[in-house]
């Protein structure tokens, strides 16, 4: 199989390099490399052109458009993604490639991310890459969300699902999976690996995650068999419940002795849904680092559960929200195991 790799780049001078070097030393080595810069200002484009790379340039659209792009201007039958802040294990592309070709049926193989941070920028950061890594592999198998920043497409499945919906800024990956899921499968493999360098604020994590579950609550409202399933969402429902019922409850414990109940139910719920995330964060960094893991864990699940809220309040009362998702392609039929170049 022919692979073209598309990296779509915004201002990632910083990992860029390291990006493109890990694609030239894989195993399987890939018939082109189109990086995709969109409207950088931080020298990513003089890095680009330094490799043996193909560079298209264009103002600032959003990565859904970068992604679409890349595709047009590559020619391989098999299109590997990988974002600009991801270096790839040496095996990942082989690995993907493997799994396409013998398994005619299935269509896009996502990869996950490494337990350890491509660039260590302290302990927010490592708390991210840890939960990416352990929910990741955690949920590895047939999924119904595809993740761009790290997976391989027949171009084949592309054509028939259509490009990414670039008026999404957002949970672009979860609607394109749900198309994808239509008329090929999707899996997640722990085979296909790429070491991230995450966000590293506080502030940056709890604005993103909420930004990203409000609109979700559409998407997850639709019927049919390619939508979402919540079991694929990085936090738990039933944690981020329960920590958000221990937050209203408890506080209100001295008014109602049920309450109170209540409160400590869902602080219950909460740990036993996640003992073993935070098992699996002890035996990865230890004991020292753990109380900072469970300390930050609660409160990206207490932000899903707030961005849930808003996101049923507004599907209840905005139709515009309802049929957020409307206007993406509609999948066509695409046969097994088929491809198409350009």
């Amino acid at each position: 199989m022919n692979v073209s790799v598309v990296i779509p780049n915004y201002n990632y001078a910083k990992t860029l390099g390291a990006c493109i070097e890990a694609v030239l030393a894989q195993t399987h080595a890939p018939a082109e490399i189109v990086v995709v810069d969109d409207g950088s200002t931080d020298g990513s484009v003089e890095i680009a052109r330094s490799y043996a790379c193909t560079v298209v340039r264009t103002a600032n659209r959003g990565v859904s458009a970068a992604r679409n792009l890349g595709v047009a201007r590559s020619s391989g039958d098999v299109v590997f993604f990988v974002d600009s802040d991801i270096a790839l294990r040496p095996d990942a592309i082989e690995h993907a490639v493997r799994m396409l070709a013998d398994d005619p049926g299935l269509g896009f193989v996502c990869g996950v991310y490494d337990d350890e941070p491509l660039i260590d920028d302290g302990v927010i950061e490592r708390y991210k890459v840890l939960h990416g890594h352990f929910w990741r592999v955690r949920g590895a198998g047939p999924v119904h969300a595809a993740f761009f920043s790290l997976g391989a497409i027949r171009r084949s499945v592309f054509d028939a699902v259509g490009p990414l919906d670039e008026t999404l800024r957002v949970t672009e990956d979860v609607e394109y999976g749900a198309r994808t899921a239509q008329v090929s499968r999707l899996e997640l493999s722990p085979a296909v690996v790429g070491r991230h360098d995450d966000d590293d604020r506080l502030s940056v994590l709890l604005r993103k995650q909420f930004q990203r579950s409000v609109p979700l609550v559409a998407l997850f409202a639709e019927r049919g068999r390619g939508r979402p399933r919540l079991g694929e969402t990085a936090y738990r429902p039933v944690a981020a419940a329960g920590v958000a019922l221990a937050v209203v409850c408890l506080p209100l414990v001295w008014w109602s002795a049920a309450l109170g109940v209540a409160g400590v139910a869902g602080l219950a719920a909460f740990a036993v849904v996640e003992r073993r995330l935070f098992g699996f964060a002890h035996r990865r960094r230890g004991a020292r680092f753990l109380p900072v893991f469970v300390g930050l864990h609660p409160l990206m699940s207490l932000t899903t559960a707030a961005a849930a809220g808003v996101g049923v309040c507004r599907w209840l009362v905005s139709g515009r929200f309802r049929r957020l998702y409307a206007n993406s392609g509609t999948p066509a039929v695409v046969a097994p195991g088929g491809a198409s170049g350009e």
